[in-house]
């Protein structure tokens, strides 16, 4: 279902989200009742939202997936509202959009409670949109700029050791054939770097540079980064590439499933959790039986963490926009930030390509977390 199309099957009164009656009453009746029934456009609700959703896959190039997602929560945001009797958003008040925070949690809207996380998300979609039609000229006020998401706290990620690591990348490599050998370089190419899966997912043969040692990856918002290999590491990439990929085409994809499709992110996921199976029925006392698709990722941060490389270096290494993201990491141990001080006060020297205040603002920072 594409979210526009979506967005016209969503609001008829009385009926549950994605129901037959809700899609059928949607075709003749209006958000809050300024359409007709033969013009369904007269919603100046829907209307807003198709445009803002146009915005969200046009201008920002969101997925399908995301854009689905603001399409469930603006659209319940758009039926609270009705209740209220607000016949366009330029109506809508700081208290609508307070109050539609607190059906949220509760589920006194009609819909199913939410836990804060979710909240989170869902007032975040309805910031963004109140943001989008002041900045376009369409409201004169934005009445969700004071309303604030519920605090969620940040999960720690769960990292595995470094002798974990060890085992599941010896596992991957039990196998010699093209499986095997794909198997490794992957889980090499996901610890090495830290790639993200989507970013693993991204990979063309052209990315290896194997004369400098380095993997250029796409991340989010199509940013590049470059990140240096290991001797070892980069010959093992070299290796896969030139015995299973030698014939591919420089930006044909890296890494194929069995079908000899790009390799996607369910593929690398279980990829992830066979040889994680595997390592474990080898080492049941050091390895986990089960581990999550990010576990390398967040794994690669903790351990640059524990041997004293500043934030600053992990940020610009995983990709984060800002060391407050790099945060969730140094929380998970005492040592690990303590370390993280100490080489951070050692490490960065004159010639760092970061400016006196923001090593500053860093050490500041860092020091707050002990």
């Amino acid at each position: 279902m594409s979210p526009c199309c979506g967005l016209s099957q969503s609001w008829a009164s009385g009926s549950s989200p994605g129901s037959p009656e809700r899609c059928r009453d949607t075709a003749t009746t209006d958000l809050a009742g300024t359409g007709t029934e033969t013009d369904p456009r007269g919603d100046a609700f829907l209307r807003s939202l198709r445009g803002y959703l146009a915005h969200l896959r046009v201008e920002r190039g969101l997925s399908q997936n995301t854009l689905a997602a603001y399409e469930r929560d603006l659209s319940r945001y758009a039926d609270f509202l009705r209740t209220r009797r607000a016949r366009a958003f330029a109506d809508v008040e700081e208290a609508d959009v307070t109050a539609f925070l607190e059906a949220l949690r509760t589920g006194s809207d009609g819909g199913r409670p939410l836990v804060a996380s979710s909240a989170a998300r869902t007032v975040t979609a309805v910031r963004g949109f109140h943001r989008f039609l002041l900045d376009e000229g369409l409201t004169e006020a934005d009445p969700a700029a004071r309303v604030r998401p519920p605090q969620v706290g940040r999960r720690l990620p769960k990292a595995l050791s470094v002798e974990e690591v060890t085992r599941l990348l010896d596992a991957a490599s039990a196998g010699d054939d093209a499986v095997g050998v794909r198997d490794r370089a992957l889980l090499e190419v996901l610890y090495a770097t830290g790639a993200r899966i989507s970013e693993a997912v991204g990979l063309v043969v052209d990315d290896l540079d194997a004369d400098s040692g380095c993997l250029r990856l796409l991340g989010k918002g199509r940013k590049v980064r470059v990140v240096p290999l290991s001797p070892k590491v980069g010959e093992t990439i070299a290796d896969y590439v030139g015995s299973c990929r030698g014939g591919a085409e420089p930006d044909g994809p890296m890494f194929l499933n069995a079908q000899g499709n790009r390799i996607g992110r369910a593929g690398i996921a279980y990829i992830l959790k066979k040889n994680v199976a595997i390592a474990h029925e080898a080492n049941p006392a050091i390895v986990p039986p089960t581990s999550h698709p990010h576990a390398l990722r967040h794994s690669k941060a903790m351990h640059m963490l524990e041997s004293g490389i500043n934030l600053v270096y992990i940020r610009d290494f995983l990709g984060h926009k800002s060391v407050t993201t790099t945060e969730v990491y140094a929380k998970a141990s005492v040592e690990a930030k303590r370390k993280a001080l100490e080489g951070l006060e050692q490490v960065v020297v004159s010639h760092s390509r970061y400016d006196n205040a923001e090593r500053a603002d860093i050490l500041s920072w860092l020091r707050g977390l002990l």
